[in-house]
């Protein structure tokens, strides 16, 4: 496409789309690179799609790939990953390996939670080949077709797609050096005397020998709870040889204290571009590092650093040549701590010698021709490091500058105020790897929205979709960007923004809604037959059960679970108790047209069922050996219970009856495919299995399931008695595998449950039905479970311990039945956490619910 000017009018056709920015029409506009980035909805998507895109065509597509089935790991410690930094990332590397399985060069890859914009960066390094990935993928039997991918990259917030634009942009990295330290060196000259100081006499200094500041330490003030007198933290805290006390003490009375017991002394501060007085927490600087003659130096303040902070504040107060932004700090989760001290306006996150220059800096880049790209530079630093954010260690009597805490608004009670020249000319350094990595400008097309709303992109248009979605409450990403985006002066408008947030009264219903919507447009833009890959990261079942039915409910069919390592975990990663330490990476497909033809043609016949396993038998993976140990996994998704689960879910949410129950199924399994260690193939398939299990000679492994309810319980004795044990072999196992039980969880006893569903041989070992005789087993079950949710149905008020295989019996036969209301009411007595941590109740519980209404 031709680079343009986005104009009034392009903002007029986009302006009712869902996600437009917060911000005046000359700024959205400014800030934009039309038509390869606008800092709203891009309104020339169709366009990018219709020049590179290929119309689908059910007739001859012969697309076709099985679900990536090994796990990925890559490390954060590329270059281009530490560039600029966000509160998640997926590596491009990483991205890369799923792009380049289910992608040919050409092809459209769609992000619609792009944040910095690593799935357009992997599509386009696609034109490089890298040979440690083409090793990885040769172990899954697969040669990668080495090319540049299109990207189209949607993001709600404008700071994500900025950074995503730069991350993305082909730009020329010898010039935008040079225009960055051009910058630099002016600026410097105007603001390098708020950064000097003079070096103490003691070290030998001459007196007019001028020191340049490395950083300033400063450390808040609290007054004492025994007599009441102020006293600097960094005195008690810090010993002589520069490392925390264990035990601190009042410099004034003595007394013992603790940090947590004092309350923080106040200052009242001039805001001259609000024209008003605040009153925030006291801070005072209590140590300087410099250097003189390229060797470092630490001192305490003294009279002239001092002077030189007060006139760097008269100074900063009264000039009006600079702007900076005042814009008031957003009542959030995130955002309490900070106005908690004061902090209630985006200027008093900086000092006034770093707000100065920043100030500076960020005009003097207005004026050049790379002033994206220097503003890039600059909003790399705006919080981790140029801010009051910036925390710092104490160990071995050395300082540790460690930067904001990750993925918060935390201010420190010690800081570290950076010289911002110094540490912009390192992360110039930094930056150029992102410019210098081959691109082009035709590969992609950034917009700034919701996913709620992707009218831009034509109905099957995209080739496969990756998306890495905000997870629950585990970020407050809006909150966590307004910093940067009242800098570029373009804000999210957090209407519809995915997240569970108790400030903006969103909860996991709503959080689910909004999935909702999100994915029945990705479902829309892609072609039949094509993948979707989900990264997941969240240690909440709700979270997860939200999400699950949120793909199917659109029509994706879920097909392959494998693990994504990103390298180092995140900060709650790493420090929390119980925290996943991996992410997951969901395959869904959007099933062929012809497929849901046929569904709709035959529905109320039992060939439904069928139907739908042989297209979903087609989409999984045939052998895994994800571990590399010659050892095949066994893959759920092909095993009786969960192609039952997945057909019954289909038709659910297809609005269709199921056509046929557990024990035909079953049965109709046997019958109609092919049966290899407990899973179910296709003719063209099971040779592909046999093979390599006379390769490998060995035994399929057994997936581990973690026993934390009946359906889980049942599915490890299904694992346990593929050799017939008696119930004294089996107690003491069961009872190591139940670590826990979930909350309203009433467990049935071993005993009950292997009555329900297993046969006794004469020598009292229990075994696995034989399936032709299996239904008598299933249809006494389900008589007794029936009879269980009947006496909950007789019962009156919250229900406090249940069996939930009762109630998802109970749920199935009340669909049948099309009693929606009765499964409402029964819902409503539920514990909430239940129907919420259960893919098939909350399902059913959905569907009634829009039914009842």
């Amino acid at each position: 496409m031709v680079k343009r000017k986005l104009t009034k009018e392009d903002l007029d056709k986009v302006r009712n789309i869902e996600g437009f920015p917060i911000g005046t029409d000359e700024d959205i506009i400014a800030l934009s690179d039309a038509p390869y980035y606008t800092a709203c909805p891009n309104p020339f998507i169709q366009e990018f799609i219709e020049e590179n895109g290929t119309p689908y065509d059910e007739e001859t597509d012969d697309y076709h790939r099985e679900p990536f089935a090994a796990d990925v790991s890559e490390g954060k410690t590329n270059p281009i990953y530490m560039a600029h930094t966000y509160h998640t990332k997926v590596p491009h590397k990483a991205i890369m390996q799923y792009i380049l399985h289910y992608t040919k060069p050409g092809d459209i890859v769609l992000d619609g939670f792009c944040g910095t914009g690593m799935t357009g960066v992997a599509a386009q390094s696609c034109d490089t080949p890298d040979y440690e990935i083409e090793s990885k993928l040769k172990t899954l039997s697969y040669t990668p077709k080495w090319g540049a991918r299109k990207a189209v990259l949607n993001d709600l917030s404008p700071a994500a797609t900025f950074i995503a634009a730069n991350y993305n942009a082909d730009i020329d990295a010898f010039k935008f050096v040079e225009a960055a330290n051009g910058v630099l060196d002016k600026v410097n000259k105007e603001v390098e005397w708020v950064y000097t100081t003079t070096p103490e006499k003691a070290d030998g200094f001459l007196p007019d020998t001028k020191g340049i500041i490395n950083y300033t330490i400063w450390s808040d003030v609290f007054i004492c709870p025994s007599c009441g007198e102020e006293f600097v933290y960094w005195d008690v805290a810090v010993d002589e040889k520069g490392n925390m006390r264990k035990e601190q003490h009042c410099p004034h009375c003595h007394a013992i204290i603790k940090k947590s017991k004092c309350e923080r002394a106040k200052e009242l501060y001039y805001n001259r571009a609000l024209d008003k007085t605040s009153s925030f927490a006291k801070q005072v600087p209590v140590l300087i590092n410099y250097t003189v003659g390229g060797k470092k130096y630490n001192k305490k303040p003294d009279d002239h650093d001092l002077e030189l902070l007060e006139k760097v504040k008269e100074f900063s107060s009264s000039t009006t040549d600079y702007w900076y932004p005042t814009d008031e700090v957003p009542h959030g989760v995130k955002t309490s701590d900070p106005i908690n001290l004061g902090i209630t306006n985006v200027n008093l996150f900086y000092t006034d010698r770093n707000l100065y220059v920043l100030s500076v800096l960020w005009e003097e880049a207005r004026k050049t021709n790379y002033r994206n790209q220097i503003w890039f530079c600059i909003t790399s630093v705006l919080i981790k490091t140029a801010s009051k954010l910036h925390n710092i260690g104490l160990k071995n009597g050395k300082i540790n500058l460690a930067g904001a805490m990750p993925n918060a608004l935390f201010i420190p009670s010690m800081l570290a105020e950076r010289n911002i020249i110094t540490l912009l000319r390192g992360k110039i350094k930094d930056i150029t790897p992102v410019f210098s990595f081959k691109k082009s400008n035709d590969n992609y097309v950034i917009s700034t929205g919701s996913s709620t709303d992707l009218r831009m992109v034509p109905d099957n248009s995209i080739d496969y979709i990756f998306v890495d979605p905000p997870f629950g409450d585990n970020l407050m990403y809006s909150e966590l960007s307004f910093i940067w985006e009242a800098w570029l002066k373009v804000k999210t408008n957090n209407k519809d923004e995915a997240i569970i947030n108790t400030v903006q009264k969103k909860g996991v219903h709503e959080y689910q809604e909004l999935f909702k919507q999100c994915f029945n447009e990705f479902y829309r833009c892609l072609k039949p037959g094509r993948w979707i890959t989900v990264e997941f990261h969240n240690s909440k079942n709700s979270v997860w059960m939200a999400i699950n039915e949120a793909i199917q409910s659109s029509g994706f069919i879920i097909s392959y679970v494998k693990t994504l390592d990103k390298g180092q975990g995140s900060y709650n990663q790493q420090t929390a108790l119980g925290a996943v330490k991996q992410d997951l990476a969901i395959s869904a497909y959007k099933p062929k047209e012809e497929f849901r033809r046929e569904f709709v043609e035959k529905t109320g016949s039992e060939e439904t069922a069928w139907a739908f396993v042989r297209q979903h038998l087609a989409n999984l993976p045939v052998v895994v050996d994800a571990d590399h140990n010659d050892k095949i996994d066994i893959i759920a998704e092909r095993q009786a219970y969960l192609l039952f689960d997945r057909m019954v879910a289909y038709h659910i949410m297809n609005g269709i009856p199921v056509p046929i129950d557990a024990t035909d199924f079953y049965k109709g399994l046997d019958e109609k495919f092919l049966k290899r260690d407990g899973m179910y193939f296709l003719p063209d398939q099971v040779n592909e299995y046999d093979t390599a299990r006379i390769k490998m000679d060995v035994e399929p492994i057994q997936f581990e399931l973690f026993v934390s309810n009946e359906k889980s319980a049942i599915a490890w004795l299904y694992q346990q008695l593929d050799t017939p044990q008696t119930y004294a072999e089996l107690q003491p196992k069961f009872m190591q595998e139940v670590k826990s039980v979930d909350r309203y969880e009433d467990m049935p006893e071993l005993s009950v449950m292997l009555d329900e569903n297993f046969i006794q041989d004469d020598k009292g070992r229990w075994y696995i039905p034989d399936r032709t005789k299996e239904g008598d087993v299933a249809k006494l079950r389900e008589k007794n479970l029936w009879k269980e949710f009947e006496s909950y149905m007789n019962s009156k008020g919250k229900l406090k311990l249940f069996r939930s295989e009762a109630i998802r019996v109970g749920f199935s036969r009340l669909w049948k039945d099309k009693n929606y209301q009765a499964i409402v009411d029964m819902a409503e007595r539920l514990p909430e956490q239940t129907i919420q941590e259960d893919d098939k109740l909350l399902m059913y519980y959905d569907i009634s619910l829009s039914r009842v209404q």
